[in-house]
């Protein structure tokens, strides 16, 4: 019996255990492709989805019918339960598109669910009733009991795969599109339709921002970044205005919350004030950073979350991975496709209806209906008699004349025979006529037509569905420059020892645990490592820091002795590149060498030290007096100069020096608005360390900050950034939206707090600035008008205007309109005729 079971089991032939599993597997999986998971190409939705929306067409009334009633309809077609159509309805109906809405239907921004079935209502919106729905074009099938026709897909006339985006995992494969802006499908589909290029990028309900840099129009391997907006209210205080896509208010708020738990951000308190729309407060801990804070909130949190598209649809039976140009260019086809069968099942229409009436006419204008009176055996006789009474008019005809045509005539009353029923048919014919020609002429420029189809549902429809989602290049946040101090470095200097469990010895500093340290041994020794619970670097340690890769302005200055020939040395370097944990000797190499004197410089300053000699040296001069300025800054490999071949007793500070080196050379990237020494962006000048910089926004904000890196400004907003001089006089000319005038000002800074932004134009709804510069003698060029009436005038405002308080409202200097184009003249141009300088 054993024996039996194996070899039916053995069986490959599928007759054996084995050949049906296999069997039952590939069922399973094909029905879980094409019937759950996977939208079709032709109308862009998956069975219950088009199930939903065929039952709802059936019920259509105009009025609102209860989800429960629509759930209960389409349950005639869906053989898989209430809560799965109900779930795919909700999902339908938020997205605002095809479906109208009443009641709680739910939030998917803070992700509460809808009401229940019994308490919100649906209907088809106008839109679905006009692109997804022509019983005339829809191919039918039975249901799955046999009861009822349902359509194999819908004659979906738009893009609808692409708006919706879908999402399905299915057995081996899945789908994930990504839903695209409503105005921007039908603009793509017109230029598709035109033969130009177009581009595609998501587009999201909760809005929000988008790096489309790697979309890779949606295929396989491509990715997108999306973030949240983040807005600073205060110094102390950040709101999050919106929530990236299919991220809830309650998912943020826990990756919050888990990266202050540990360590990787630090705040006071997250408070949900999401009401009509999102606003998610953050408030900061004392002395945090809010510039470090919200790109930290980006790396650790959901505030920015990657999303990979995977274009996987169903094309003739079988799933195909395609990329959002590929589905558009299909819909658009099919779309073509549909609006032809349309009007061909028109014209045949028109043409079947001009034959009846012509029919008509015939009949009664030549007195054809006097058959009916005359004598005839039988009824077929009559039939054939009318028949040949039209052979005369058969050539005028676009079809035979059918014995269904003759039976419909007879039933006609015979009032018709009066000359305004004839005249009236003649009318009818006429506008059939018109009516043809202008089908036909739509069938030979059917792009054409598709094109104007296209623009009217742009036109119907497109109000208020422009982009929600802002597409933004974001810049690359490394974790390490944004993680603040979460953990607390021990040293134990003798031993040698340093770690975060070390707390019984002396603590150094506090730090990040994704920081490199740099330690300095009394023996000479450099060392960089990770940190860690405890870790040994070398007895007698001198100094410990954070290492900062790259950084070529720190310079340490050092004097050691070398153990093999009692010479000591002076040395200056920097350390930019490492090899973490390797040992750098920075001696000559000696066991015995020792380091007399060091010390870091952040800016490459070159102090004075006394050099005291030992007492027992046969030198004659004992106490010397050495500069640092005097030695060359090299790599930290160099021997460095000899200072004394005589023992040193002791090297003691004497005197600050001044810095080295050259000031810093600073950038402005105004694609993501940080200040760099990359060379990215407009080059600002050379900074020395106490130099600060004068920022000007375009809502009339001014702003004295420093040179710390980790800032963000906003770049859309920036108007001017540059070092800051007090004794420069700022020239602005800004909008008075009240008065509907342009203002000019001159004025001096006289604030001298840092970060913090003071508003030097007149308050007021709208009001703007509109130029600024701090040029000593400006000029500006004001041209107004529009095609033969444009004006042109140069002011030079130094005389138009004083030099006022930063508080001052200023004088007036033209009128305000729309038309109106500033700029600053640098040079002096020739005045032409219709220039006048002021």
């Amino acid at each position: 019996m054993k024996e039996e079971i194996v070899d039916n089991i053995e069986h490959s032939d599928g007759s054996g255990l084995q050949g049906q599993f296999k069997t039952w597997f590939l069922d399973y999986a094909s029905y879980v492709i094409l019937e759950r998971a996977v939208p079709a190409i032709e109308d862009g939705l998956k069975p219950v989805q088009r199930r939903i929306l065929h039952a709802m067409k059936q019920m259509d009334d105009g009025r609102l019918h209860k989800v429960a009633n629509i759930v209960g309809q389409t349950m005639s077609y869906h053989p898989h339960g209430d809560m799965s159509i109900r779930d795919a309805l909700v999902n339908m109906g938020q997205k605002d598109l095809l479906i109208d809405t009443q009641g709680n239907w739910g939030n998917v921004e803070t992700g509460d669910d809808a009401a229940a079935s019994r308490y919100i209502e649906a209907r088809l919106s106008k839109f679905a009733l006009e692109v997804a729905f022509n019983a005339k074009t829809t191919e039918w099938a039975l249901s799955y009991d046999g009861r009822n026709n349902e359509p194999v897909t819908l004659p979906m006339k738009f893009p609808l795969l692409l708006a919706h985006g879908a999402e399905g995992i299915a057995v081996g494969l899945s789908t994930k599109i990504l839903p695209h802006n409503f105005c921007e499908l039908i603009d793509a589909s017109i230029k598709y339709l035109k033969g130009k290029k177009f581009e595609l990028f998501p587009d999201f309900q909760t809005g929000g921002m988008i790096d489309v840099a790697d979309y890779n129009q949606g295929k396989r391997g491509g990715k997108v970044k999306v973030r949240a907006h983040i807005e600073e209210a205060d110094k102390k205080t950040l709101l999050i205005k919106s929530v990236p896509y299919g991220v809830t208010t309650d998912q943020m708020i826990e990756s919050i919350v888990k990266a202050n738990d540990q360590g990787k951000i630090k705040i006071k308190k997250v408070t949900d004030n999401t009401a009509a729309n999102v606003e998610i407060q953050v408030d900061l801990a004392a002395g945090i950073s809010s510039d470090i804070t919200i790109d930290a909130l980006y790396k650790f949190t959901n505030c920015e979350i990657s999303i990979s598209p995977n274009a996987c649809v169903i094309v003739e039976q079988k799933p195909r991975f395609l990329t959002v140009q590929d589905l558009l260019k299909i819909s658009v086809d099919n779309t073509k496709d549909l609006l032809q069968k349309e009007l061909e099942i028109k014209l045949a229409e028109l043409n079947e209806k001009w034959h009846y009436t012509s029919l008509e006419k015939i009949f009664f204008e030549e007195k054809i209906y006097k058959e009916l009176e005359k004598k005839h055996d039988t009824w077929d006789k009559v039939i054939a008699a009318i028949d040949k009474a039209f052979d005369p008019f058969k050539k005028k005809l676009k079809r035979d004349v059918t014995r269904e045509d003759i039976l419909k005539l007879t039933e006609k009353p015979v009032r018709r025979i009066y000359r305004l029923d004839i005249d009236e048919l003649n009318e009818q014919i006429k506008g059939l006529e018109s009516e043809i020609k202008g089908v036909k002429h739509d069938l030979a420029h059917l792009v054409e037509y598709a094109i104007t189809y296209f623009e009217n549902l742009l036109k119907k429809f497109g109000k208020g569905r422009e982009r929600k989602t802002e597409i933004k290049q974001f810049e690359i946040i490394e974790a390490k420059h944004v993680t603040i101090a979460n953990t607390k470095l021990y040293a134990d200097r003798s031993g040698g020892f340093i770690g975060t469990g070390l707390k019984k010895d002396e603590l150094l500093f506090e730090c990040s645990d994704l920081d490199d340290i740099i330690v300095f041994t009394k023996r000479g020794i450099m060392k960089v490592i990770k940190i860690s619970d405890k870790t040994f670097v070398g007895k007698d340690i001198i100094h410990v820091a954070v290492f900062l890769k790259g950084d070529e302005r720190t310079t340490y200055n050092m004097i050691y002795a070398d153990g093999k020939t009692g010479v000591s040395y002076a040395k200056r370097f920097n350390v930019t590149g490492i090899t973490r944990d390797k040992v750098y000797d920075l001696t000559k190499g000696d066991e015995k060498s020792k380091v007399h004197y060091f010390t870091v410089n952040p800016n490459g300053e070159a102090e004075v030290v006394k050099i005291i000699l030992s007492p027992n040296s046969s030198a004659r001069i004992k106490e010397l007096d050495f500069y640092f300025e005097e030695l060359a800054i090299k790599g930290r490999s160099s021997m460095g100069n000899q200072v004394s071949k005589y023992a040193i007793k002791s090297v003691k500070f004497k005197e600050a020096g001044r810095a080295t080196l050259s000031g810093k050379k600073l950038w402005f990237d105004d694609k993501f608005g940080r200040l760099n020494t990359d060379e990215k962006g407009g080059y600002l000048g050379m900074f020395e360390p106490a130099d600060q910089l004068l920022v000007i926004y375009s809502d009339g904000h001014y702003e004295i900050t420093d040179q710390e890196m980790t800032q963000k400004f906003d770049p859309e907003k920036v108007l001017l950034i540059e070092r800051y001089d007090s004794e420069r006089i700022v020239t602005a000319v800004y909008a008075d939206m009240k008065q509907l005038q342009f203002n000019v000002k001159r004025f001096k800074i006289e604030t001298t707090t840092l970060r913090n932004k003071f508003l030097f134009i007149k308050e007021g709804d709208g009001n703007y600035l509109e130029c600024v510069t701090t040029s000593a003698e400006p000029v500006l060029q004001v041209q107004s008008g529009r095609g033969d009436q444009v004006h042109s005038a140069k002011f030079k405002l130094a005389k138009v205007t004083d030099v006022m308080g930063w508080k001052a409202v200023g004088a007036k200097l033209t009128d305000f309109t729309k038309s109106v184009v500033m700029e600053w003249v640098e040079t002096k141009d020739s005045e032409s005729p219709q220039q006048e300088l002021f």
